[in-house]
């Protein structure tokens, strides 16, 4: 397999894992749920619990219903969604992939520290926020490790 058709296969994973997190609950708040809605509904909330605490007081809820994930967790998969798409003709180079995923972590960080030093916990759109670049980073890494690893 080609670094290409790699890519566009992650591309696709990434960008339909962002559409499930941010369509579930609206398919759950709709007056009919089929069983097979409710099959893929129970895969998506699955896969969220295995990823994340889903602290319903840290996610974000659309039409009375959580989303399958926490806040930043969200601002994670939909970062990578938006850059994934943008990065896929980026050329990357792995030597500065640590110090760049330490970058995108850090807003996370803050975050984390702000709360643990003065115990007020930030709101869910800077959590949301503050994990939009931990995904564009991991985007880039993923395409960078594609084109370097598979050619």
């Amino acid at each position: 397999m080609t670094a290409r058709v790699w890519y566009i296969a992650f591309v696709c994973a990434a960008v339909a894992w962002a559409g499930a997190v941010v369509l579930a609950p609206v398919v759950i708040s709709g007056a009919h749920v089929s069983r097979l809605d409710a099959a893929l509904l129970t895969a998506v909330y699955a896969v969220g619990g295995a990823v994340c605490h889903q602290l319903p007081a840290r996610s974000f809820h659309l039409l009375g219903a959580q989303l399958p994930v926490c806040a930043r967790c969200t601002g994670i998969y939909l970062g990578a969604a938006a850059a994934a798409p943008v990065t896929a003709g980026a050329r990357g180079e792995r030597r500065h992939s640590r110090l760049i995923l330490a970058l995108a972590v850090l807003p996370s960080a803050a975050t984390l520290v702000y709360e643990w030093t003065t115990g007020v916990a930030p709101g869910n759109w800077t959590r949301f926020a503050a994990g939009l670049p931990i995904g564009a980073a991991v985007a880039w890494l993923v395409r960078a490790a594609a084109e370097n690893q598979v050619n």
